[in-house]
């Protein structure tokens, strides 16, 4: 029973941080003694331009963050394989190269074991057409490496975690005090509903008001929100009816569900639960349960994944790929990576076959064609 209260309290306090982004640092804390983990980081990386950016960050050491997005996010061994991984799955950098393999990337030797990093577990929050965000938590060797237990309690947290992120993110990761929450989301880009658990429309911002008069993506039955789609419908009167019984039985519930527009444009609705925590001033106030964020979807599938997807490659091959275009020939790519010059060179000539290739220059002529459009 402890243990239960112990993971309401935490997840009521991850959505607490979606309204106030100060609340991360001590979210992460809490999320590491929870999991037994010594350091917490939410970033996104830009697997176009090789860049990171950590947005929040608990137990780290701030010269060794600052070189990761100065110099080392270029040859994090996580990428690319890690995009192919689905968002709230939970995963550790093992998965993508064995444990053996990862010692010996340049990596590991000159950043990981410094720090006394062993081990790490991570979910995808969002993937986009040209960035990935994420969360991790690392183990350091006074922790050991990562436990059944503590993969199932990450497990339990990632959907919850993903909400808040999503949210924080629609809102501009901007302070709004819970007992204002209606006037603060009233010149919000975003479509904005406060509803009960029957779906009935409590308040709307004026984004929210044009959708419904609209009614391409969402419109007004008797005063209760519907989606134009029947399945999205469902789910959403499903995630209202849940959030009336608090945070945790939300789960998944109403978190990134999909919405068909009549004019074949996407878009993406979030529900942020209005009974615990500092949210449920709002709830009380308003009469609602629940807050839901309705916003144009973005484009999810990445120029690594298109290119695999297209030419069949494996994630090995793939982080080949890329580290080639990236740090040029087969001996320099190969230190990097931690892995032969043999090994390097079996993996370009199955990038010859595969792609109808016979040069380096041609491979990365071919991923410049796939991310050049992308970034000008």
């Amino acid at each position: 029973m402890s243990e239960l209260i112990e993971f309401s309290n935490l997840v009521g306090e991850i959505y607490d941080a979606s309204l106030d982004p100060a609340l991360w640092t001590p979210v992460f804390e809490r999320i590491c003694l929870f999991l037994g983990c010594s350091s917490a980081h939410l970033f996104a990386q830009d697997y176009i331009g090789k860049t990171a950016n950590r947005y929040f960050t608990w137990g780290d050491e701030p010269a060794f963050t600052q070189l990761y997005i100065d110099k080392y996010a270029k040859i994090n061994p996580m990428f690319p394989g890690a995009l192919f991984f689905n968002v709230e799955e939970v995963h550790q950098l093992i998965e993508i190269i064995p444990r053996e393999e990862v010692r010996r990337t340049r990596f590991c030797v000159e950043w990981m074991a410094p720090q006394e990093i062993i081990d790490d577990m991570f979910t995808i929050l969002e993937k986009s057409a040209t960035t990935c965000s994420l969360f991790q938590v690392i183990r350091r060797r006074s922790e050991g490496v990562i436990d059944e237990k503590a993969k199932q309690r990450m497990a339990l947290l990632a959907p919850h975690i993903r909400r808040s992120v999503l949210i924080g993110k629609v809102i501009d990761l901007k302070k709004v005090e819970a007992a204002a929450l209606a006037d603060s989301f009233d010149t919000l880009t975003a479509g904005m509903f406060m509803v009960d658990s029957s779906g009935r429309i409590v308040h709307a911002n004026s984004s929210g008001h044009c959708m419904l008069a609209e009614a391409k993506v969402l419109r007004s039955a008797g005063g209760h929100l519907r989606a134009i789609d029947e399945a999205a419908s469902h789910a959403l009167l499903e995630s209202f009816a849940a959030s009336e019984s608090g945070d945790p039985a939300l789960g998944r519930k109403g978190i990134a569900v999909p919405l068909k527009g009549r004019d074949d444009e996407s878009y993406v609705a979030n529900v942020l639960p209005l009974t615990s925590g500092a949210r449920r001033k709002a709830g009380i106030s308003y009469c609602a349960v629940a807050t839901i964020f309705v916003h144009k979807a973005a484009l999810d599938l990445s120029p690594p994944e298109a290119l695999a997807k297209q030419f069949k490659l494996t994630p090995a091959e793939l982080r080949v790929l890329f580290a080639l275009v990236e740090i040029g020939g087969v001996p320099e790519a190969s230190e990097v990576l931690g892995i032969s010059e043999a090994t390097t060179r079996t993996h370009l000539r199955h990038l010859f076959e595969k792609t109808g290739t016979s040069r380096q220059a041609a491979l990365i002529k071919l991923v410049a064609k796939y991310c050049t459009p992308l970034v000008h």
